[in-house]
């Protein structure tokens, strides 16, 4: 049932039919399950050791990119208007032109998720999430991260002796130079990695793909520590798609 739901996104009243329970039993076997995957799925998203990190680096990072800890993007999920309007305000977005809630993702080189921040509202921007969230903290002096142009937080990462980098701007510039723009089509070709993750974990895990309800926004216990069930959702969905093979090739 579970899976059915998480998978294939069945709706609690389908499922409620398909197993001939009430919709209340359905949406209480969910939460259970979600919870127990949450919890026990948790060991693995990790951020692994810079050494095994670099050990392991796939060739194509290696030329221009041997410092990369961490390839970062952001992805929105749909979620039903709250009838609050200030909530209202704070999940709506702009580029979705829709209520979303949006999490910051980030893979390593090897193509495995490797860090996702708590969910916000679809308003906030793409700087605002990163500085809000706990990705800092596991960076080491000398790491460089890799991100589209949105990610303008070199003077938050900067703090922590790390390193953003992004496609050069072109503004004011008639052409660039032939090292920045083999340097930009090298970073496209290995930024394009976390796209291609996303798109795998929406493909896989279908109710990613779907509007849901509010009432997933709001905080619910878990141990010691208040997630809301689309955190649960998000973390569990990302978590199974490491048990499968990499998209990024290892050569």
């Amino acid at each position: 049932m579970f899976f059915l739901r998480v998978r294939l996104s069945y709706g609690i009243e389908d499922l409620a039919f398909r197993f001939g329970v009430s919709k209340g039993q359905v949406s209480k076997h969910f939460h259970n399950v979600l919870d127990i995957v949450y919890v026990k799925t948790k060991p693995l998203i990790k951020w692994p050791d810079r050494d095994v990190l670099r050990l392991t680096m796939p060739t194509s990072f290696r030329k221009f990119f041997k410092k990369c800890a961490v390839i970062i993007d952001c992805s929105e999920v749909f979620v039903e208007r709250p009838s609050d309007l200030m909530a209202r305000a704070q999940v709506w977005s702009n580029y979705k032109h829709h209520s979303t809630i949006k999490f910051l993702i980030g893979i390593t080189p090897q193509g495995t998720i490797s860090y996702i921040s708590k969910c916000a509202g679809g308003r906030i921007s793409d700087k605002e999430i990163v500085e809000q969230s706990s990705l800092v903290n596991y960076l080491l002096p000398g790491d460089v991260i890799l991100a589209d142009r949105g990610f303008t937080c070199q003077d938050h990462v900067g703090m922590y002796m790390a390193e953003i980098k992004m496609p050069p701007f072109t503004k004011g510039k008639k052409q660039l130079e032939k090292y920045d723009v083999d340097w930009s089509r090298e970073l496209s070709l290995v930024r394009v990695n976390v796209e291609r993750v996303i798109g795998v974990l929406k493909q896989k895990y279908t109710i990613l793909q779907n509007i849901l309800p509010v009432q997933y926004c709001e905080a619910s216990t878990c141990g010691d520590t208040n997630v809301t069930v689309i955190d649960k959702i998000v973390h569990a969905c990302c978590a199974l798609v490491n048990l499968c093979p990499s998209i990024v090739s290892q050569d």
